[in-house]
């Protein structure tokens, strides 16, 4: 799947750029099974009365646009993992045999073996995110699936328990990220080989004084392409300043066995060479385990995301 030149640039800058990573069907696929679930989503608000519009006249994109302006949970019911906190057991999200098949795709876990090798699994730290333009967005948002997200490295998100898990991050488009709509940036320095502090501001983000002065690159891909992150390799996005909605999904893969960073959510392995009785190919099977992981959590204390928290002391 990747040459060693591309090999080689990922471990020395922290991160690939990578075209046509998910074929047409693939796409196609995740599209028409997002405009059903925000069919069935919309169509449960008109009979509420919640929204006004009836729901035969609006594409997928007016229904967001519809339920976002109302106020409703628009982006939770179509994630693909549990909100950080407040755990219910009827929490939403969505998984589904399309979002499946994007995640265990033959060429995505090609290019995870070419970085972390033939045990791969799927980790939970995984999100979807359908941004609204920033001039939609409402002034109190800070979620980081609606509006910029701000500079990090992937391993900040983990508890310290993955701290020395081998993982990747792939960034997979589902529109075209471009300059206006929010693409990803990077800082090209590469891994630094520590993990910088990070607060949990509005976002979990790198405090100010650490924050990438310079070597910055902007990282826009088609749709199907996507962005590849070492875990050190700080990040962001930029505001999408477009008059349309920009759809990614963040997804990322360690190698089996090795601690994921937030152990009470489901892993799946998907390929192995030691095990491969033990590969998920049911996307039934990995639906039951979040939601009987929802019904667990609903009964428990509220269990942290990440390590950041108002006692560290980067945090004062």
């Amino acid at each position: 799947m990747l040459t060693q030149n591309q090999v080689t640039q990922f471990r020395t800058q922290g991160f690939l750029v990578i075209e046509d990573l998910l074929d047409a069907d693939t796409l196609s696929a995740i599209r028409s099974e997002y405009a059903a679930r925000m069919d069935e989503l919309y169509a449960e608000w008109f009979a509420q009365g919640l929204v006004d519009i009836a729901p035969g006249c609006l594409s997928f994109w007016e229904k967001l646009d519809q339920g976002y302006a109302n106020n409703l949970d628009v982006h939770q019911p179509l994630n693909i993992t549990l909100p950080h906190g407040d755990v219910r057991a009827d929490s939403p999200m969505h998984i589904g045999p399309a979002v499946f098949d994007m995640v265990r795709a033959p060429r995505v876990l090609d290019l995870v073996e070419d970085l972390i090798g033939p045990e791969i699994t799927a980790s939970p730290i995984q999100q979807l995110r359908i941004k609204p333009p920033q001039g939609n967005a409402r002034d109190d948002e800070l979620r980081a699936q609606v509006i910029a997200t701000d500079w990090h490295q992937d391993k900040g998100v983990t508890l310290a328990e993955a701290d020395d898990t081998e993982f990747v991050t792939v960034w997979l488009a589902i529109t075209d990220a471009t300059l206006e709509n929010g693409c990803l940036q990077v800082a090209t320095t590469g891994p630094e080989g520590e993990l910088l502090p990070h607060c949990c501001r509005k976002q979990v983000s790198i405090i100010d004084e650490h924050i990438p002065q310079g070597g910055v690159i902007a990282t826009p891909v088609k749709a199907g392409g996507a962005v590849v992150f070492h875990p050190l390799t700080p990040h962001c996005s930029l505001p999408n300043t477009s008059d349309a909605y920009r759809w990614s999904f963040d997804l990322r893969f360690n190698v089996t066995g090795q601690p994921t960073g937030r152990s009470h959510l489901p892993e799946v392995i998907l390929r192995s060479r030691q095990t491969p009785d033990k590969v998920q190919t049911d996307w039934r099977a990995w639906k039951q385990e979040w939601d009987e992981t929802k019904q667990r959590l609903a009964q428990d204390a509220y269990r942290p995301q990440h390590r950041w928290d108002v006692s560290n002391p980067y945090c004062a």
